[in-house]
């Protein structure tokens, strides 16, 4: 049986929210069978805990931010990303901020705090969204779309005219059959041009944004001393982030996914409009390992 997963132990962080500037302490902590990912602000006494689902994603203008009876829980799609490539299915997320820690502006940090508590397999069979029917969103020339796929692939178009960015390395299909999430997605950083930050702040947001969490480009170049992790790190990013987007389903999906621009707010809006037809998709079990997809083949060790 591909069983469900959870932590080991409990695990705390303390960074800074990227567009508050405030300390945030974050933990993660083991929960039971079906529980899903539920997040909790502890500096809010009294508000409910609420479990990720499309629904909740009620701000997408700078980030992810689930939103439910006024309490918000922001840029929350770097953690989900890390938790779709290390097949968690069930965690207590605890948060004392209206906004997750930035931390390097990638996932990777995320993946540090889960291997440092460990996994667990859990006696009950891991729920998968298999898409049957190709779903499509548009929003002029961008688009985003959901095709049916044994197993689960990644291909994305981003579009800067810029000299920092190569034409060449502004398109990747990452199709996780062959293609470990860790090593090749998980550290690629969010980035920004300086002139928006300059921007952003005089609006009272990224006050916590900086080159230890962000790609910073001015008009001719990457900022950051040591350049770039990757040659096309910039689309990479927007791969972790769609990955964390579709994430917040609650299950991972047996899939392609593909989109030419995209964002979180097409990003969700796939998502709702997948969910609108039960003929776009069946929840799926595998009792036998040797049935699952290859893209889940490889998710990593117990052992961590």
């Amino acid at each position: 049986m591909f069983q469900q997963r959870t932590l080991k132990s409990t695990v705390r962080a303390v960074g800074v929210g990227l567009h508050s500037g405030d300390r945030v302490t974050l933990v993660l902590k083991p929960a039971p069978v079906d529980h899903g990912i539920v997040f909790r602000r502890t500096d809010l006494p009294g508000s409910a805990p609420f479990r990720v689902g499309p629904a909740l994603v009620n701000d997408t203008r700078l980030s992810s931010t689930l939103v439910q009876d006024d309490v918000r829980v922001g840029t929350i799609e770097h953690l989900m990303s890390a938790f779709a490539g290390l097949g968690l299915d069930n965690v207590e997320v605890e948060v004392d901020a209206q906004e997750m820690p930035i931390m390097d502006g990638s996932a990777a940090p995320f993946i540090f705090l889960v291997q440092s508590a460990g996994i667990v397999e859990q006696t009950a069979p891991k729920r998968f969204v298999r898409v049957l029917k190709p779903v499509e969103v548009r929003d002029g020339d961008k688009w985003v779309r959901l095709d049916p796929h044994d197993g689960y692939k990644v291909a994305l178009t981003i579009d800067f005219q810029h000299p920092a960015f190569k034409k060449s390395a502004q398109t990747v299909c990452i199709d996780f059959a062959t293609t470990n999430y860790i090593s090749e997605i998980a550290r690629a950083r969010t980035f920004g041009f300086i002139h928006e930050f300059e921007y952003m702040r005089m609006n009272g947001l990224a006050r916590g944004g900086s080159m230890d969490n962000a790609i910073v480009i001015d008009e001719y170049r990457v900022l950051n001393d040591g350049g770039l992790r990757f040659e096309d790190e910039f689309v990479r990013h927007k791969v972790l982030d769609a990955i964390g987007d579709l994430y917040i389903l609650g299950h991972p999906l047996i899939a392609a996914f593909s989109g030419y621009k995209s964002g979180h707010a097409m990003n969700n809006k796939l998502l709702r409009t997948l969910l609108a037809d039960e003929a776009n998709y069946e929840f799926v079990t595998f009792e036998d390992r040797d049935t699952v997809p290859s893209s889940f083949h490889d998710l990593p060790p117990l052992s961590i």
